[in-house]
């Protein structure tokens, strides 16, 4: 983890010090980063032959605690949103009475929901390549054909350090990132406690309707926000592979329905939706996608988000797999 810091904040530093020279180029390095990433871990799936048997009997349960989980930590920063942004409205009522600058608050607002909306439709497009990359990563494990098992050689984790610095590029090299941070709502910080406690209502809701489950087996799973190496290991390690199965397949799901979700996410629960969804991935995997659908002012967030979730991920598997 301290790695990853140190790539994103070195990212930063260079781009600030580059901030004269607008790189415009690296967010199309970023999204191939993105697609790299997505392929290799779809030859990671595809090579478990035993994750690939289990998946017309667990992916279905997996995929609806996903679904649910995501459902959950998206309501649970829907209602955020809407305390937040109500102190945001009164702050702009309160500027606008002391500049009387009516056609100035509107014009910006006009801009800003047309680029936002191109950004949407770019961050779709982006998400369909997404999933072609990650199928033909599965279908390549599969064949059987790789002379090399790709998860043992490093190549991943230096294409997420990769990715991790561009993102950093990109935020210091943009010089207007930075007033945006300083105008960020505090209430916002308690978005990674709503996203904590949306998650695990939902996941508890699910074992109460599953005749097969625990309410803590489906709070264990849930608790993963999408980290699921660790999250699964520890389920495998406690309860059993099957569960673990599951929930290895639920929070990959969760960290592609970020992936592919966000533009959506942000028209139907607000910009705080797809930061919450992406659970511990915030900070690294899905903090592109975030910054693309919700908006750069969100990256502090997005990474404060990421690494509170994150560090939660142990203690709270544990404890429910402990019940």
């Amino acid at each position: 983890m301290l790695i990853l810091f140190g790539f994103l904040f070195g990212g930063v530093i260079v781009g600030y010090l580059l901030r004269r020279w607008r790189v415009t180029w690296i967010g199309k390095v970023t999204m191939a980063l993105i697609w790299l990433l997505l392929f290799l871990l779809g030859v990671e799936v595809g090579c478990n032959r035993e994750l690939i048997r289990s998946l017309p009997t667990l992916g279905m349960e997996a995929a609806l605690v996903a679904v649910v989980c995501a459902l959950g930590s998206c309501l649970a920063a829907m209602l955020l949103w809407r305390w937040a942004r109500r102190s945001e409205r009164r702050r702009e009522a309160d500027a606008q009475a002391e500049t009387g600058g009516q056609e100035a608050v509107n014009g910006p607002s006009a801009v800003s929901e047309e680029d936002g909306a191109k950004a949407r439709k770019g961050a779709l497009k982006d998400s369909l390549i997404i999933i072609a990359f990650f199928v033909a990563g599965i279908l390549l494990g599969v064949s059987g054909i790789l002379p090399v098992d790709l998860s043992q050689t490093g190549v991943a984790m230096y294409a997420l350090y990769a990715l991790i610095l561009s993102v950093g590029f990109s935020v210091g090299n943009n010089p207007d990132i930075i007033g945006g941070f300083k105008r960020l709502n505090p209430r916002l910080a308690l978005l990674p406690l709503m996203t904590i406690l949306g998650t695990l209502a939902a996941s508890a809701l699910l074992g109460l309707l599953l005749p097969h489950r625990t309410v803590p087996e489906t709070m264990a799973v849930g608790s993963g926000f999408a980290y699921y190496s660790l999250s699964s290991v520890l389920i495998t390690e406690y309860i059993g592979a099957g569960l673990g199965t599951v929930a290895l397949i639920s929070n990959i799901c969760r960290e592609f329905l970020t992936l592919v979700l966000a533009p959506l996410l942000v028209r139907w629960f607000g910009p705080l939706a797809p930061i919450s969804c992406g659970g511990a991935t915030t900070m690294d995997v899905t903090l592109p996608t975030i910054i693309q659908a919700s908006g750069e002012k969100y990256t502090v967030l997005s990474m404060f988000h990421g690494f509170v979730v994150d560090f939660s991920v142990p203690f709270l598997v544990t404890f429910f797999c402990s019940l």
